[in-house]
């Protein structure tokens, strides 16, 4: 045995294991690059197919319409100026106050014997209608002594002239008979006293009148300080009343109101023909109206508020129909006074009108424009205008945000408020 057939079954084994045939490596490697030609085929095929789908989409799209770039403008709402006629309006407000309110003073002495229904807090009464009534005895007496003085003073006078008329038949002969003589100092006398006579006759008639205690007014009672059997004596404050046929309303006048009346200070109002005046307060949880006449201004300013003070006049105001409020002392008022008239004027929404005399206007390029007014007279509601704008402008009502001219603007037509932050 040789060499060689020794190591023969050593070396096959690790042949057979360790090591590959170059023929199977070579067919390894044809089939990898085979597969990866496919995959990359694969993918080439896809990109195809999508680009081709994109190109389609892409020329069977709409051409992009070419135009300016949007413009962000802000919502607003506007009205339009329109030209008018009317009257200046001023609101102002006050309280009512009786146009008469006194105490009621006794001006006899004596025991109440009588007292009216009426006599009462809140009672009313007639002019000239007994509130009270004092014992009248001792004043009647007095009246009945005043009469028989003034007769016997009426037949002293009647025995003087009849003394004079025998003295001057008498003395008919005699050159320049003295006054005395022909009793002319005795008439004298007695026609003076029977004057007095009279007058005191007068006066005992007053004081038996005055035991019926009266005012000369148609009025109310707001407190009452006596009562029947209580003994009264002269000067003693029986009750508390204000009249009824008229109520004032004294009402604070600023400069700019005077000039919106087109009244002067110290203005008085002829026989009742003042400014008409429509009175407001909330009463018994409604709104309560009544008419009256602005009849005068004070004739001074008050030195601290430089403002003078208006008087309203109501006519009866307790005599209202049924179901309606009388005016009574006390109520606070608002008082709309219809002032001087206004001719060929611009009339915008209160509410158009900025501070320093300023309006926005909404032009017809909706661009915003900042114009300065003269104003005849503004209220809450309404400004009238004589100048700076014109007839159909539209005037932007509603805040503005750091107005600048020229801004982008875009009118709100529903009734939803537009949002801004805070007024220009």
């Amino acid at each position: 045995m040789t060499r060689c057939d020794i190591l023969a079954p050593l070396l096959v084994p690790k042949l057979g294991v360790g090591m590959r045939h170059p023929e199977r490596e070579v067919t390894e490697q044809k089939g990898g690059f085979f597969a990866v030609a496919i995959v990359l085929l694969s993918l080439l095929l896809i990109g195809t197919i999508t680009g081709l789908i994109v190109w389609r989409l892409n020329a069977n799209a709409p051409e992009p319409e070419v135009g300016e770039p949007a413009t962000n403008r802000i919502g607003v709402y506007v009205e339009s100026a329109f030209r008018t006629e009317g009257n200046a309006e001023i609101t102002v407000f006050g309280e009512v106050r009786p146009r008469v309110q006194i105490d009621v003073v006794s001006e006899v002495s004596g025991r109440i014997i009588e007292v009216s229904p009426h006599f009462i807090e809140g009672g009313s009464f007639r002019s000239g209608e007994a509130l009270i009534t004092v014992e009248d005895r001792d004043y009647a007496l007095a009246v009945s002594e005043a009469k028989a003085r003034v007769a016997g003073r009426q037949l002293e006078l009647e025995q003087s002239l009849a003394d004079a008329d025998v003295a001057k038949r008498q003395l008919a002969n005699e050159e320049n008979p003295s006054d005395l003589a022909l009793k002319k100092p005795q008439i004298i006398q007695a026609r003076s006293a029977l004057e007095a006579s009279e007058l005191a006759l007068e006066r005992a008639l007053s004081d038996l009148s005055r035991t019926q205690i009266s005012v000369p007014f148609d009025a109310r009672v707001t407190a009452t300080a006596v009562d029947e059997g209580q003994y009264v004596s002269i000067g003693r404050t029986v009750a508390s009343v204000f009249s009824t046929d008229k109520a004032e309303v004294r009402l604070p006048l600023s400069n700019a109101d005077i000039a919106a009346l087109g009244v002067p200070i110290g203005y008085e109002a002829e026989d009742d023909l003042g400014l008409s005046v429509e009175l407001v307060a909330d009463v018994g949880g409604a709104p309560r109206r009544w008419a009256g006449r602005l009849v005068r201004l004070d004739a001074s300013l008050d030195s601290r508020t430089r403002s003078t003070f208006g008087t309203v006049e109501v006519q009866s105001p307790f005599d209202v129909v049924e179901g309606e409020m009388p005016m009574a002392p006390g109520l606070f008022v608002a008082a709309q006074i219809q002032g001087r008239a206004l001719t060929d004027v611009i009339a915008i929404p209160g509410a158009g009108l900025r501070a320093g005399g300023r309006v926005f206007i909404m032009n017809d390029q909706d661009l915003l424009e900042v114009r300065n007014v003269v104003v005849a007279h503004a209220t809450a509601e309404v400004a009238y205008l004589t100048s700076g704008i014109a007839e159909g402008d539209r005037v932007i009502i509603s805040p503005i945000r750091n107005p600048v001219p020229g801004m982008a603007l875009s009118p709100i037509e529903d009734a939803a408020d537009p949002v801004q932050l805070s007024a220009g």
